[in-house]
């Protein structure tokens, strides 16, 4: 890991606060840990494109961590579905220690990176499942909130977040604006107000209640 990567806090704090995020120091310490073994990591698995430290700080954790005071995260448990890098399940976590966080993942590789994340991190109560969500129902269930950002497929992983054994309360949708209108035709939730995600053109924070 390489110490020119590395963002000064307060630089991470300015941006956080952008978003409307206010951080601790340890927090902003982790944040900065989980950048290094991003980025070390990223040399030999493709986690992700974005190989600028404060791009992968606004896309990946100021957008993540936006969720938390637009949908008004509080403790519960989270599932993060297609988690790939970790995002957006572990900067809520994060943000949220109290939340028990169940990541999804069904890439081996990027599996390990996070089970390393969390262990470097020292992040308690967050499990990461290697799979895909339609087969692990009984592993995952029940759960408060379910996320996912560009997943797609967005029908299938509604109807399971929805479905009696998940019974899931919520769910957090980071997409484009061409999405937006074909997830809310989707039935059994109640769609809130798409939020435009700060410093984004396109993007947008979706967030729907399931219908009881």
């Amino acid at each position: 890991m390489h110490a020119e990567n590395e963002l000064k806090p307060e630089a991470i704090a300015r941006s956080l606060g952008d978003y409307g995020i206010d951080a601790s120091g340890v927090q902003i310490s982790q944040i900065q840990k989980y950048i290094l073994l991003l980025l070390a990591w990223n040399q030999k698995v493709n986690i992700t494109a974005i190989q600028d430290p404060r791009e992968i700080l606004f896309r990946h954790f100021c957008e993540s961590m936006y969720a938390v005071p637009v949908a008004a995260i509080s403790r519960g448990r989270l599932a993060d579905v297609g988690s790939g890098g970790g995002f957006p399940g572990l900067p809520i976590k994060i943000l949220v220690p109290d939340l028990e966080v169940l990541l999804i993942e069904s890439n081996m590789k990027k599996a390990a990176f996070l089970a390393e994340v969390v262990r470097e991190l020292g992040l308690e109560a967050v499990r990461v499942l290697v799979g895909r969500y339609e087969e692990l129902d009984e592993e995952v269930a029940p759960v408060d909130y379910v996320c996912s950002r560009a997943l797609g497929d967005y029908e299938n992983l509604l109807g399971w977040a929805a479905s009696l054994t998940m019974a899931a309360r919520s769910v957090m949708l980071w997409i484009g604006a061409g999405d937006v209108g074909k997830v809310k035709a989707v039935s059994g939730w109640r769609w809130r107000d798409a939020v435009p995600i700060p410093h984004s053109l396109r993007r947008f924070l979706l967030i729907g209640d399931r219908k009881e």
